[in-house]
């Protein structure tokens, strides 16, 4: 059975379980093939690279952006990256060319760099182009290192395993993303070799300049929808829980188990990507399977997510939510009987690239939530010149999602199990599918709202 596997960042970084856990459980001989491993750059490498994702700390690449010397941080990077080979020759690494491999493929990232910097300090060209192939080229680097060494230490423990490296260094074919992936697995016999291969891929098209910082999952959506295995797994370092462990704890929660693309969506609406939006719509749309395994966990079949499934008793599937939010709320008088208000907002948040993720609305106000990172004065100020008041508050969402959860006493049980803590709701909405209820809510209450409603489903 062929499938096509996702290495998260934090797994890779556990080397040692990756390749007892998931290369060699329960395998030997044929079953060790027919398998493609989509690797991620091993924790914190991209964040030295690009930023930090969670704090925004910069990297290299913010070095080039502001026109300061990124020479010295490349050669620190190399060490910090000859310091994490050492970590994986226990393992079989060879050292001297693990060294070699990612040395030589820093120096030419930098000559690239070089004159992507020296074009861009001549301010004849387009800033955003220039820095946005920086990106891509430093983002390269990571799934290089991490993908080369995994292959080297399987090749040193006399498996078939082949470095499949989407990244074009030393290539400079004019190849789309789609066409790299068709190009590089040419002539490879899946059935006796195991691929490794880079989570990040050149293309004409740019595989940031959409995805960002979501890339790995869209390369591995892109070679699942190419190669059409029997199912697609990503491999975390946690399982697809009931709730977040670290909120209700670990006891009060399970593995989801199974669900549908609908609720990963849902999911991935508030921040709890299973899998990012952009990388699970072409396996969805392809019919393939997707499985969500917990690396250290390597016996638990995880939880399946395909296209048909609903639950055969009606239940909440998973109970989450963010407090990293914001409501816009909207209010003229005017509105009331008058077509277009909405419209009218949208084209304002379409103006300024702002999705959302909530909305409810009365006679003359309409309340809409949107992602605190993605907040713009600008945005309220070209609000502010259409309507009469435009207030903004920091809130949180909590939700619960169901692939079959419609039942009377649902709002009513969760909306007490709220009200029990103190808890005031501040709006509330659900979609005639009924497959999402959201709850807003003040951010000092959210994780007492997390742990009560997961209590009240239990």
């Amino acid at each position: 059975m062929l499938t096509v596997e996702k290495i998260g960042g934090t797994s890779m970084s556990a080397l040692k379980e990756v390749i007892n856990n998931i290369v060699l459980f329960e395998r030997s001989g044929e079953k060790l093939y027919n398998r493609v491993f989509v690797v991620s750059a091993f924790a914190g490498v991209t964040d030295m690279l690009l930023e930090n994702k969670k704090t925004g700390k910069p990297g290299v690449y913010h070095r080039i952006a502001k026109y300061q010397d990124f020479h010295k941080p490349l050669k620190e990077l190399i060490a910090q990256l000859k310091t994490l080979n050492k970590k994986y020759a226990e393992l079989g690494l060879d050292l001297t060319v693990a060294d070699e491999y990612i040395e030589k493929h820093i120096s030419e990232a930098e000559n690239f760099l070089e004159n992507l910097a020296n074009i861009l300090a001549s301010g004849y060209v387009s800033k955003e182009g220039i820095l946005q192939a920086a990106r891509e080229i430093l983002a390269s680097i990571g799934e290089s290192h991490s993908a080369f060494n995994l292959t080297n230490i399987l090749q040193n423990m006399g498996i078939q395993a082949k470095l499949v490296d989407l990244s074009g260094f030393g290539d400079h074919h004019a190849y789309t993303i789609d066409q790299r992936i068709k190009y590089a697995f040419t002539g490879i016999d899946l059935s006796t070799t195991i691929c490794v291969v880079t989570g990040y891929a050149k293309g004409t098209e740019g595989i940031m300049r959409e995805f960002d910082r979501g890339y790995s999952e869209v390369t591995f959506s892109k070679i699942a929808t190419f190669l059409k295995p029997q199912e697609a797994v990503i491999h975390k370092e946690y399982h697809l829980s009931t709730a977040d462990p670290a909120i209700v704890g670990i006891e009060n929660c399970s593995p989801v188990g199974f669900t549908n693309y609908d609720i990963a969506d849902q999911l991935a609406d508030v921040g709890m990507e299973a899998i990012h939006p952009k990388a699970s719509k072409p396996l969805e749309i392809s019919g393939i399977n997707l499985r969500i395994k917990n690396t250290f966990q390597p016996s638990h079949p995880g939880t399946l997510i395909t296209k048909e499934f609903s639950c055969e008793h009606k239940r909440v599937e998973v109970i989450t939510g963010t407090d990293k939010v914001l409501v816009i709320d909207v209010y003229d008088p005017s509105m009331v009987g008058n077509v277009g208000s909405d419209l009218e907002i949208m084209q304002i948040f379409h103006k300024h690239n702002v999705s959302y993720s909530f909305k409810a609305t009365s006679a003359n106000s309409i309340s809409t939530v949107i992602w605190e990172r993605d907040f713009k004065k600008k945005l309220i100020s070209d609000l502010n010149n259409l309507f009469e008041k435009v207030t903004v508050e920091k809130v949180a969402m909590v939700c619960l999602l169901g692939s079959n959860m419609d039942q009377p006493g649902l709002l009513a049980k969760s909306a007490f199990a709220l009200t029990e803590q103190g808890i005031n709701i501040k709006s509330a909405g659900f979609a005639l599918r009924k497959v999402n209820i959201q709850y807003l809510i003040a951010r000092e209450h959210f994780k007492t709202a997390i742990i009560a409603i997961n209590k009240a489903m239990g």
